[in-house]
């Protein structure tokens, strides 16, 4: 039996809601498509958020709000600038929530980097050296050793870059997803500029 848009209830609309943030309309059209399928229907939504998203990233961003995070009683302070397109986005709840939800990843995680591209040269091409060195004995191909050698700089960027390193609130997700599910909520380009994070004691670089 096929499902209807009759068939879909005001509770399943509202945990998908609930789940992606998106609109009322969005949700039912969903789970509509999907056959009353909730998993379906959120993997549906994230995939035309993401799409939704792609044509949004070209767009200037520069308003914003430099949010801050002060943590175990003031020894590990993080301020980060957090960019959309309009002042009108910038204050709404949403956008503030993702700014304080990125401050308090921020000193917990104590990234490098906000994004792979601020990653310089020379910082990889140590790396590949390192990997290179591990694997010197086992004899590889080279078309194998650089798969594996790209591989093993995947891992660095989940751990020294912002947008590719995993929630602290939530593993299953990035920091670059949660901006990403934010453009697509908010109807704006979303960029994270840049950010510091102290520690009492530490000395900067």
């Amino acid at each position: 039996m096929e499902t209807t848009a009759m068939d879909i209830t005001a509770a399943m609309v509202k945990k998908l809601r609930d789940i992606t943030g998106a609109g009322m309309m969005e949700c039912k059209a969903a789970l509509t498509e999907a056959k009353g399928d909730l998993e379906a229907a959120t993997t549906l939504l994230r995939k035309r958020g993401l799409a939704q998203a792609a044509k949004k990233a070209g767009r200037s961003t520069s308003e914003g709000i430099i949010g801050h995070y002060i943590h175990m009683g003031g020894k590990i302070g993080v301020l980060v600038e957090v960019n959309c397109e309009s002042d009108f986005v910038a204050r709404t709840d949403d956008f503030q929530n993702l700014v304080k939800e990125v401050a308090m990843h921020i000193a917990a995680a104590n990234p490098t980097y906000v994004r792979r591209e601020e990653v310089p040269a020379d910082v990889l091409e140590r790396e590949r050296d390192i990997y290179r060195a591990q694997m010197a004995a086992q004899k590889k191909p080279a078309e194998v050793l650089n798969k594996i050698i790209e591989g093993k700089l995947n891992s660095f960027y989940e751990q020294f870059v912002l947008l590719d390193q995993a929630s602290i609130r939530d593993p299953k997700t990035t920091i670059g997803a949660l901006v990403t599910a934010a453009v697509a909520k908010l109807g704006e380009n979303i960029s994270i500029s840049r950010f510091v994070r102290m520690k009492v004691g530490e000395q900067s670089a």
